[in-house]
C-alpha cells in the first residue's frame, strides 16, 4: 500500500492530465462564478454541444465540476471552486512569462 504522500502525487498527476485541454479550461474559466447550463456554455464557448458533453464528462469524472437538474437542463458547475485560485496563479505566472519573452525580444 502506498503512503499517503504517493497517492497525493499520483492524484495531483491525475488532476493535471484533466488540465491538458484548453477547451477545458475555458470551462472552468467559464464556470468561475458559478453554474451554467449546457446551453449557455455552448453559446459562451463556441463550441459544438457533443464536444462540449465529452470535455464536461471527463470533468465530472474526475470531480472538478458537478451537475444540478431543473427539469430537462443540467446546470454545471466546479465541485471545489478554490480551482479558481490554482487557474489564476497560473495565469498570472504565463503572463508575466510572455511580458518577459517580449521584453527580451525587443532587446534582440
Amino acid at each position: 500500500m502506498k503512503n499517503i504522500d504517493g497517492q497525493l502525487y499520483e492524484l495531483h498527476a491525475e488532476m493535471c492530465k484533466v488540465f491538458t485541454s484548453a477547451k477545458r479550461l475555458e470551462v472552468i474559466n467559464a464556470l468561475r462564478n458559478g453554474e451554467k447550463s449546457v446551453g449557455i456554455l455552448v453559446k459562451e464557448l463556441r463550441i459544438s454541444q457533443a464536444n462540449l458533453s465529452q470535455h464536461l464528462g471527463i470533468l465530472r469524472e474526475k470531480g472538478v465540476v458537478k451537475t444540478r437538474r431543473e427539469g430537462t437542463t443540467v446546470f454545471y458547475s466546479l465541485a471545489f471552486p478554490k480551482i479558481i485560485k490554482a487557474f489564476d496563479i497560473i495565469r498570472e505566472m504565463l503572463m508575466e512569462r510572455i511580458a518577459r519573452a517580449g521584453r527580451m525580444a525587443v532587446r534582440l
